[in-house]
C-alpha cells in the first residue's frame, strides 16, 4: 500500500534495566521512523534511484522499493552463493513480494524470502539479479565511504555502537540496554536493544555496528535528535540464525 505505514505502540517495558522502566514506557515514537513508504519528494527518489542505477550495486544502508512502499536494506549476508539483504519486518510486512534498485521500479533485485513480525521485526529479501553486485559493506551515507562488515554479534551494554539512518546519517554513542520489549499496537516484539544515539523519521532500517561487528537496524525510537533521544534495534544475530545466513 502507498503512503506512510504508520503503527503506534501502546506501551513498552523493559525485561532488564528495572530504574530506567519508567523511560521505557514513555511513549515510543516507532512510527515516527516509518520513512520507508513512497513519502520521499521527486528530487530524492531521482538521487537514490540514479545512485543505485549508476552503481549496480547495492550495499547496506541502501533503499530497496516494492509496490509503492520502500525499506532500507540493514546488511547483505549469505548461504553458499546465495544472498539475502535483511531489512524490518514491519517494512517488508506491506510491501510486494519482488524488490527494485529504483524508486520507477525498472531494476529488480530480489524477492521476498520470508518476514517475521511481530515478535520479532525482520525480514529477507533473496537476491535474484546477477547483474547488480551486493557486497558484504554499508554505506556510511554521501561522501563518507564505506564500511567493511565481516562479522556479527550480540550487542553488550556499555558497547560503542554507531548506526547510519536515511535522515540523520552517520552517528555514533553506546548500547544502553538489552532485551528490551516493546508492545506495538500491531503486535509484541521482544529483545530488541537500545542505544543512546537519537533517530529521525526515514532512519527505519538503517545498519547498527561497532566497526565492523554488525549488531542490528534502526527498528524505532523516543525523542529526537533536537531536544535529544534513543534509538531501538532488531538484533541481526536473530535473523541471520533464524535463516542460517553469515555476514562477509
Amino acid at each position: 500500500m502507498a503512503g506512510t505505514c504508520h503503527r503506534t505502540p501502546v506501551r513498552s517495558r523493559m525485561r532488564s534495566e528495572r530504574p530506567l522502566r519508567t523511560l521505557v514506557r514513555a511513549v515510543v515514537v516507532l512510527a515516527l521512523l516509518l520513512g520507508w513508504s513512497a513519502s520521499a519528494g521527486p528530487a530524492a527518489q531521482a538521487g537514490e534511484q540514479a545512485g543505485q542505477q549508476a552503481a549496480s550495486t547495492v550495499r547496506g544502508g541502501d533503499t530497496l522499493y516494492s509496490n509503492g512502499t520502500r525499506c532500507t536494506v540493514g546488511f547483505n549476508a549469505r548461504s553458499g552463493s546465495t544472498v539475502y539483504a535483511f531489512v524490518s519486518g514491519r517494512c517488508a510486512q506491506g510491501a510486494g513480494t519482488t524488490w527494485y534498485a529504483d524508486a520507477a521500479q525498472t531494476v529488480g533485485v530480489g524477492v521476498t524470502a520470508g518476514v517475521s513480525f511481530p515478535g520479532n521485526d525482520y525480514a529477507s529479501i533473496r537476491y535474484t539479479n546477477t547483474a547488480v553486485a551486493h557486497p558484504g559493506e554499508i554505506s556510511l551515507g554521501a561522501g563518507a565511504g564505506t564500511q567493511d562488515i565481516t562479522s556479527a554479534a550480540h550487542p553488550v551494554v556499555g558497547q560503542s555502537i554507531c548506526h547510519v539512518g536515511r535522515t540523520t546519517g552517520h552517528q555514533c554513542g553506546i548500547v544502553q540496554a538489552v532485551n528490551v520489549t516493546v508492545n506495538y499496537s500491531g503486535g509484541t516484539v521482544y529483545g530488541l536493544f537500545r542505544s543512546t544515539i537519537c533517530s529521525e523519521p526515514g532512519d527505519a532500517g538503517g545498519p547498527a555496528f561497532s566497526g565492523g561487528t554488525a549488531l542490528g537496524i534502526i527498528v524505532g525510537s523516543s525523542g529526537n535528535c533536537s531536544s535529544g533521544g534513543v534509538t531501538y534495534y532488531q538484533p541481526v544475530t536473530e535473523w541471520l540464525s533464524a535463516y542460517g545466513l553469515s555476514v562477509y
